[in-house]
């Protein structure tokens, strides 16, 4: 891949993947425009790595009670916050591995990235979002994160496998919905990232050991690097904008986007 395109694809990953604006999307489009090639689904992948590593670090705290919280598993250890965090967490991503398997075995994930689903998927979830945000009741806290809710915000966040929809955008709903305030709703989002992307992240590791491919490789790495610098600022930004500001503007944006899309799939 060019150089310039493999800039415009890591930018364009790490500024929406934070965002409820689908950053699935958005690379589908790109790739619809500029053309798919087999490299695609892996530096795809990269740039979600480098967001990953992006989110990481902007809530290295709650990881580090996470990681700790899962040596405390290991050992029995369940009465703790970093435990019950953990496992929260775990629970909270086993509705879209399975999800994942389901859509890969039965061949509907192509089916799913056409315009229209894309385009259908940005309005009806974007005016969903802007619903939840306007009418739910928010008021409770990160730390008041409970099992049931990691399974209820792990289902929506599997929808999130429909290209349009937002994982972000989808799990934030999700969180808004079991009464959470707007920024702890996104602050369990985020963290919900991190197992889902790390194991994309694996996946991708041994495919490009078993390829042999060293350009891809290097060209992954690049791209990763990149989205990990847009994605800490487009976090730290929304973060930050969460405190003043609702999610209408996010909405505005996904239902023209979408209003777009829809024209050119049936135009």
């Amino acid at each position: 891949m060019p150089f310039s395109l493999l800039v415009v694809l890591a930018l364009l990953q790490g500024l929406t993947e934070f965002l409820p604006v689908s950053s699935s999307a958005h690379l589908e489009l790109l790739h619809k425009y500029v053309g798919e090639t087999n490299a695609d689904l892996q530096l795809d992948i990269a740039v979600h790595v480098g967001t990953l590593a992006a989110v990481m670090l902007y809530f290295r705290r709650d990881v580090a009670m996470a990681l700790a919280g899962l040596g405390q598993i290991l050992k029995g250890r369940l009465t703790t916050y970093e435990s019950h965090l953990a496992l929260s967490l775990i629970v909270a991503t086993v509705p879209v591995v399975v999800a994942g398997l389901i859509l890969h075995l039965t061949g509907l994930t192509e089916v799913l990235r056409s315009l229209a689903v894309i385009g259908w998927a940005m309005i009806l979830f974007g005016i969903l979002l802007w619903w939840m945000d306007r009418n739910a009741a928010q008021g409770k806290a990160a730390r008041e994160w409970t099992l049931k809710d990691a399974i209820v915000m792990g289902l929506w966040q599997a929808l999130a496998l429909i290209p349009g929809t937002s994982r972000s955008g989808a799990a934030i709903t999700g969180g808004l919905a079991q009464g959470y305030e707007r920024g702890a709703a996104a602050r369990l989002a985020m963290l919900m990232s991190i197992p889902t992307i790390a194991a994309s992240g694996l996946l991708l590791s041994v495919d490009l050991l078993r390829s042999g491919d060293l350009a891809l490789g290097v060209e992954a790495a690049m791209a990763a690097a990149l989205a990990f610098v847009a994605g800490l600022m487009a976090l730290a930004l929304m973060m930050r904008l969460l405190r003043t500001v609702s999610y209408t503007p996010y909405v505005i944006y996904r239902v023209a986007l979408g209003l777009v899309l829809l024209v050119i799939a049936y135009g």
